[in-house]
């Protein structure tokens, strides 16, 4: 495989995890840990749990642990995340190896086209939803197909916005890290880069999604809900970092062979 039908294969992986991310996002699921792996996880992360809690208190007239004081020694006993959150790791993954191989510019390219593509998808939706269904297909309701495909705008709007901040900054600390390192320790720029990107991610995008939606949505609430979510996206992030240096072997052999072919 040649370097542009890969390239083309990852951001036709790109934009098709985006799009799964925001049309499946919507579910919940639950599910219980081993007792033993949970416990690792709690213990590991309580620290965590308690340096947010003190830096929202700095900032607000609560905590986060407030309502919940159980929440950062029992929070991986049950599991309960969006189904989203298994495909953004990947965009992130996938960002990060083109960056490293390809360069700042190509990465970008990538990032504008998610940004089209979201965009479009935002107006092909609401004009879907928006149009009246042929009343002679009883078996079709309409009333189903918009509580599965209305997404607020609010909502979209909020995706759009913190997909791209997120991955610029991803972007930016990426190469930043890459020029202190010069250019060794790959697993440090990958996971420095995401696990902040992807906590600007989820803060950005709660914030402008919910934010004083009703009484209940302040600003520590919000934070209640950020928290969780990025837990699980930095143990992603930990996760797929021997997929980081597998990938960026794989994309790095292909321009070496394709130079060799040019000379």
């Amino acid at each position: 495989m040649t370097k542009p039908q890969k390239t083309d294969l990852l951001l036709a992986l790109f934009v098709g995890s985006l799009m799964t991310a925001n049309f499946l996002g919507g579910k919940i699921v639950a599910f219980n840990l081993p007792s033993w792996f949970a416990e690792i996880l709690n213990t590991i992360f309580i620290p965590l749990f308690f340096i947010i809690n003190l830096v929202v208190s700095i900032f607000t007239s609560s905590t986060i642990l407030n309502d919940n004081p159980f929440l950062a020694y029992n929070f991986f006993n049950v599991i309960h995340v969006s189904v989203g959150i298994l495909v953004v790791p990947l965009m992130f993954l996938i960002t990060d190896m083109v960056e490293e191989v390809l360069g700042r510019e190509k990465t970008k390219s990538f990032v504008k086209a998610g940004v089209i593509t979201m965009l479009v998808m935002l107006v092909v939706t609401l004009l879907a939803v928006w149009l009246p269904a042929d009343p002679t297909r009883k078996y079709f309701s309409q009333d189903a197909y918009a509580s599965i495909f209305g997404i607020s705008i609010r909502m979209m709007i909020a995706s759009i916005i913190a997909f791209y901040f997120a991955q610029i900054h991803d972007i930016w600390s990426f190469n930043f890290w890459k020029d202190k390192t010069r250019g060794r320790f790959l697993w440090l720029r990958n996971n420095a880069s995401t696990i902040v990107s992807q906590f600007l991610d989820s803060t950005i995008f709660m914030f402008i999604a919910f934010y004083a939606l009703t009484p209940k949505f302040t600003v520590t609430y919000i934070f209640s809900l950020i928290i969780p979510y990025w837990i699980f996206k930095i143990l992603f992030a930990l996760i797929d970092t021997p997929f980081c240096y597998l990938g960026v072997k794989w994309l790095r052999r292909t321009n070496k062979t394709n130079e060799t072919n040019e000379n």
